[in-house]
């Protein structure tokens, strides 16, 4: 049996896994398995999965996943993201839709202790819908705008999906994090301007809010500040080289921990709460990267990444087209597996063929990343959308009518970052040469 035909079965094995219900991360573990050891043997392919599993799951350079997940649930489980909301509404909230893009203002800033996507829409699920339902605004604008949100997680700094990508593709998270603010804010902005827009064509979707004065809105400033600089102290410790990833996670942590004990926002069973949703999100990842360690090592010895790169870098067409026809595999897949799963999957395979283009793995992480926040909000497997439906007790119908306006933007960033590079990669060239 050829190397060709034995990678194809073991790839129908695997989405057979995926439809039959096995978890995706022990779905790639088993399939690598037995297609190592249909090459080489039995004995081999288990100590190649005994090998694999030990090593991930006791590489110290991981461990900078729980922090970082740690990180952003403290922020989540306090009052940090009221007291950002808080600001936004008196800054915005006299405009038309002025809540909604309120939201997306504090979305941004908690983005700077954050980065889970799921965690995010939640906080803001469970604080801006209840008051845009006290000033009337329309389900599907209030609902949509808190689940899309949560996306920018996917992207600004410091995110989960950022780290993971650094991990396994040798890529420097610092310069991964730089490279992330300028798409982000732009992405921050065409969510905001596609509110306004929505809301002054159809003005009772987002009924104007009470205008606050600037006393009021200097008196809201502190927290911000206070959040800011901790985003300062993460992402510039690993810029100027004052502590590894793993130590900016666990200092981010600290420094999160500390600021919501001082505000009197956290206490014991919140606390371990907290650990344990970081516990739990840790290890699906690592048993994620543990699986598709396993699979991309039997990928290997079969060479499909690299045919597959030779055989798409001959193609006829230029370079760009072959970007977007990954991004469309990434799209599509997502929507059959869960979105971080397919992505751990997925990159190892394509990044070859990135390389062999000439193109920059800093950058390829940026595209990837917003095709990614298109993932999690569009059907089937739209997570944010389903804890947003939950929380609000909407159907999802109603969400999803939400999300598709904000669609635009993402798709204009992508576009802009794939033909202008430097937006994602002068700030990396700045600070990190």
């Amino acid at each position: 049996m050829s190397l060709e035909l034995i990678a194809c079965l073991v790839i129908l094995l695997l989405f057979a896994l995926f439809i039959w219900g096995v978890e995706i991360g022990f779905a790639m573990a088993i399939t690598g398995f037995l297609g190592f050891a249909a090459i080489v043997n039995v004995r081999a392919a288990l100590d190649l999965v005994a090998m694999d599993f030990y090593t991930v799951f006791s590489s110290y350079s991981l461990i900078v996943i729980p922090l970082f997940v740690l990180m952003g649930q403290i922020g989540a489980s306090a009052g940090v993201s009221k007291s950002l909301y808080d600001l936004g509404y008196k800054c915005v909230g006299h405009v038309s839709g002025g809540l909604a893009i309120a939201t997306v203002v504090a979305a941004t800033a908690f983005k700077a202790i954050c980065g889970s996507a799921v965690a995010t829409s939640a906080t803001f699920a469970t604080i801006a819908i209840p008051e845009m339902d006290r000033y009337g605004y329309d389900k599907r604008l209030s609902c949509g705008t808190v689940a899309t949100v949560g996306t920018l997680g996917g992207i600004m700094p410091p995110s989960v999906g950022l780290v993971i990508y650094g991990l396994i593709t040798d890529t420097s998270i610092g310069k991964l994090f730089l490279a992330g603010i300028i798409p982000g804010l732009i992405i921050a902005f065409t969510f905001a301007l596609t509110l306004f827009l929505w809301c002054k064509i159809n003005p009772k979707l987002g009924p104007k809010g009470e205008r606050s004065t600037w006393k009021q809105r200097l008196v809201a400033l502190p927290p911000v500040g206070l959040v800011l600089a901790i985003f300062v102290l993460v992402v510039g410790g690993l810029m100027w080289g004052f502590f590894s990833p793993t130590e900016a996670g666990s200092v981010g942590a600290f420094a999160v921990l500390v600021l919501v004990v001082a505000k009197g926002d956290m206490d014991l069973k919140r606390f371990i709460a907290s650990l344990k949703d970081s516990v739990k999100i840790g290890c699906m990842v690592l048993v994620l990267i543990a699986g598709a360690t396993v699979l991309g090592h039997f990928f290997a010895v079969t060479k499909m990444p690299y045919l597959v790169a030779d055989w798409l870098s001959t193609l006829p067409v230029h370079r760009s087209v072959i970007i977007m026809i990954i991004l469309l595999v990434y799209l599509i897949g997502g929507s059959f597996i869960e979105d971080m799963a397919f992505f751990i999957l997925a990159t190892p395979i394509f990044l070859p063929i990135v390389l062999k283009l000439g193109y920059d793995p800093v950058w390829f992480g940026m595209i990837l990343s917003v095709t990614m926040m298109m993932g999690i909000i569009l059907p089937p497997m739209a997570v944010n959308v389903f804890v947003v439906a939950g929380i609000a007790k909407v159907p999802l119908g109603t969400v999803y009518k939400g999300i598709y306006p904000f669609l635009v933007g993402l798709v204009i960033c992508n576009l802009l970052v794939l033909f202008i590079p430097q937006l994602s990669l002068w700030l990396p060239s700045l600070f990190m040469k």
